[in-house]
């Protein structure tokens, strides 16, 4: 059973003072961060580990080497996969320069330049107010420069349903992801014909069966080369592709790099 992650910054110092902008690294260890908004908006990067982020709608994986940008007023629970995972934030007040990227929440990779500015945030912790020159202009060019170095979003979220027969089929999906399961093999398994289920995942999910299983593999692929540190071909296997190369594509397609390439540039901040 999970633990409740016991410092509890995000609730009571983030929002204290409107016009600063709110920094904080922290080992996650055993805990989690139970479900809270606050007023300012979040950049969550990550460290050691996929962090699972749970909004009312949609579950997030989050891997290393991408951020997720979380808007003001976003009810979310965080979920480290592992105790050694290291968050790094920083919450940031609306500016009159934002534009609506900052009003979706969104997963994109990070590049060279990014995990510089990353790095040089290592050496802030709690408020940064206006006052505080060169800092807050540095903090908050941070922030104005994210659109710019963040084109290209990335599908790392699943959502859910309450569909009971659907919500069956997404856990049946879960558990048999290494064995290439296809809308004949649900047919058959949950006595509904090929163009029901199909319909049923267009309708609830606004995505096809093949966007949504192939999401669910890359996915569970992420956490096996991060977590269990499986080789490329192992992960292959797990999440039910023959071919090497076949994945290692598919994986290009959604992740925006290939497997072999992602494990090398696990490199923690420290």
């Amino acid at each position: 059973m999970e633990k409740e992650y016991v410092d509890k910054y995000y609730m009571t110092e983030v929002d204290a003072y409107p016009d600063s902008i709110y920094c904080h690294h922290a080992l996650m260890g055993d805990g989690y961060i139970v479900e809270h908004a606050h007023v300012k908006g979040q950049f969550l990067y990550t460290e050691g580990g996929v962090v699972y982020l749970k909004t009312s709608s949609k579950s997030y994986f989050l891997p290393a080497r991408h951020y997720i940008w979380i808007p003001s007023g976003v009810r979310h629970s965080i979920h480290p996969s592992s105790p050694h995972v290291i968050m790094r934030n920083l919450y940031f007040p609306r500016f009159e320069t934002d534009t609506d990227f900052f009003d979706k929440v969104n997963i994109y990779p990070v590049n060279n330049l990014l995990i510089e500015l990353i790095m040089f945030t290592n050496r802030w912790n709690g408020n940064i107010f206006p006052s505080e020159e060169p800092n807050y202009t540095i903090a908050k060019a941070f922030k104005q420069i994210l659109p710019e170095l963040s084109q290209s979003e990335l599908p790392l979220a699943l959502p859910y349903t309450e569909h009971p027969k659907l919500s069956a089929i997404t856990r049946f999906l879960e558990q048999h992801v290494a064995e290439s399961v296809n809308l004949n093999i649900l047919s058959k398994k949950f006595e509904l014909s090929q163009r029901t289920v199909a319909r049923l995942f267009q309708k609830e999910f606004n995505m096809s069966f093949i966007q949504y299983y192939t999401i669910l593999r890359m996915l569970t692929a992420l956490k096996l080369l991060l977590d269990e540190q499986l080789n490329v071909h192992d992960v292959a296997l797990r999440v039910g592709y023959s071919s090497l190369p076949t994945f290692s594509n598919t994986f290009q397609k959604i992740i925006g790099i290939r497997p072999s390439d992602y494990v090398k540039k696990q490199n923690t901040l420290l």
